[in-house]
């Protein structure tokens, strides 16, 4: 960091304007993005950085119109599978309880914090497919750029879910808790499904303009 200037803290911003590099020392947060190792700013507003767990200065810019919010260990998240593979699923938060987040941040859950019982045996594919929604525990950070989920609790799992062929739109409906039916076509899938869906999650999902539609509470 000697060679490169950090701007200060409480420094009025706009969009577009760079802050800081982007390192295992400096991470971007709310109203910030990062591009070719630099985290520049998506609002005006003014410069806030602040130290997580870990020691790692989180840099946002706070705007009146945007409230800061950070996923934080212990919290319920939303977010969306992007990629699923044999060792983890990858996927993008996208609310804290009923808040909706600025900007999405990176999550991974892996296999063996999926379900709480035979982790060994955990078919990650069995669980969860690019594009469910999902409700998921944020766990203690372990790494920088990405957030550590959990669901192995019964009220965690996916939420809204599309059989594969299925229409647009046509959210599948639980038969278990370890299996999905598309009403439509009847193609049945195996999730891991949540056993309660919060109050708060309609409206999270209709802020964040979803296409599918979420079934009623089981």
């Amino acid at each position: 960091m000697a060679s490169e200037k950090v701007q200060q803290m409480g420094k009025l911003c706009i969009p577009g304007m760079r802050l800081s590099v982007s390192n295992e020392e400096y991470s971007p947060g709310p109203g910030t993005y990062e591009l070719r190792g630099y985290i520049y700013a998506t609002l005006c507003g003014i410069l806030k950085m602040e130290q997580d767990e870990n020691k790692v200065t989180v840099v946002s810019v706070e705007s009146p119109r945007t409230p800061s919010i950070l996923p934080k260990a212990g919290d319920i998240v939303t977010a969306k599978i992007t990629v699923v593979n044999p060792r983890m699923a990858q996927c993008l938060i996208l609310c804290v309880g009923s808040s909706v987040l600025v900007r999405p941040y990176r999550g991974i859950l892996k296999k063996e914090d999926m379900k709480a019982t035979e982790k060994d045996r955990v078919d990650p594919y069995k669980c969860y497919r690019p594009g469910d929604v999902i409700l998921g525990r944020v766990l203690p950070m372990t790494e920088i750029h990405w957030y550590h989920l959990s669901t192995a609790e019964n009220e965690l799992g996916v939420v809204i879910a599309t059989a594969e062929g299925s229409p647009q739109g046509i959210g599948m409906v639980p038969l278990s808790w370890s299996e999905m039916q598309c009403p439509k076509t009847l193609v049945k899938e195996p999730r891991k499904v949540a056993r309660v869906i919060p109050e708060n999650i309609n409206q999270a999902l209709c802020e964040l303009k979803i296409e599918n539609k979420p079934e009623k509470e089981k």
